[in-house]
């Protein structure tokens, strides 16, 4: 379990940089979508590496799976398209705490409920009130 923490530990970590590089990126393009397409171009050439490094298997399932599972990608697309072109205007610190506040709405909601195969955890008083303390500490980080 402490290699998942990690790696997810470091997922985080990737974020903000992402943001402020793909921004950065945007402003010098003059585009964002440029920004984001090419950010795309190098995720997908990284992910196909991966993919034949690990064995190239799982696309002969692709035609079974429930097609809503595709939404990933938009709200990829929607992510990067969203942060590239808002965080040079309203700062990276401000964007990506937004972006926490959402995630933790929807992480608890996905718990919750059990949505898309995830463990359902129920959303008790401890849980909701770690969540906004969680959400509380993170404003906390964009007061100065």
């Amino acid at each position: 379990m402490a290699q998942y923490a990690v790696i997810m530990l470091l997922a985080g970590i990737g974020i903000p940089i992402l943001a402020a590089l793909n921004a950065a990126l945007g402003t010098r393009l003059g585009s964002p979508a440029a920004a984001a397409t090419v950010l795309f171009v190098i995720a997908f050439g990284t992910a196909v590496v991966v993919f034949v490094l690990t064995g190239a298997q799982g696309m002969s399932k692709l035609s079974a799976a429930p097609k809503h599972l595709l939404l990933a990608g938009v709200l990829i697309a929607f992510y990067v398209l969203s942060i590239t072109y808002i965080a040079p205007h309203f700062g990276i610190g401000n964007a990506v705490f937004f972006v926490l506040l959402g995630q933790l709405i929807s992480a608890a909601a996905i718990d919750h409920f059990g949505l898309f195969g995830a463990q359902a955890t129920s959303l008790g008083l401890a849980r909701i009130g770690g969540i906004a303390l969680m959400a509380v500490g993170v404003w906390l980080t964009q007061l100065a």
